[in-house]
């Protein structure tokens, strides 16, 4: 991570990983800490980019109701840009990482059933640049160290 940080800042952002709504004294009690000091931490790390946000992680139920893939991306380097804008305008794109290997970008995809999916590759291989895709469904998630939802 950031050489800034110490082993407080570190154990303060796995449990802020764990659950982003814990309130600033359960915070401050579990790192034996005052609630003050948590507050000014969580202002500091957010102030310095290291937190850069808070999200909604979505329930199991919901979660079972989708389709997820990954979906490797080989694009000419020209037309890297137009790619990502066409990328930016799908809803269906959670995540996009550029990525070293076989693959210029590794795209998250999100939909509602098996058909939707396979359109939406369609759509992905005609994007004006993408020379290349190659998908992989997500069957499970085995380990997930973002935090249990609550």
């Amino acid at each position: 991570m950031d050489s800034r940080l110490d082993d407080l800042d570190h154990h303060l952002l796995a449990l802020l990983q764990a659950n982003a709504r814990e309130p600033a004294a359960n915070l401050a009690r579990k790192l034996k800490i005052a609630r003050t000091t948590v507050v000014a931490r969580i202002a500091r790390l957010e102030r310095e980019g290291i937190v850069a946000g808070y999200g909604v992680r979505l329930g199991h139920r919901l979660e079972q109701a989708v389709v997820r893939a990954f979906c490797g991306l080989s694009v000419n380097a020209k037309g890297a840009s137009a790619v990502m804008r066409a990328l930016e305008r799908l809803p269906e794109v959670e995540e996009v990482w550029a990525v070293s290997g076989e693959f210029d970008y590794m795209v998250l995809l999100r939909c509602g059933t098996p058909e939707q999916l396979d359109a939406l590759l369609d759509q992905l291989g005609q994007i004006e640049g993408v020379k290349k895709t190659q998908t992989s469904i997500v069957l499970s998630r085995k380990i997930d160290r973002r935090g249990a939802v609550t």
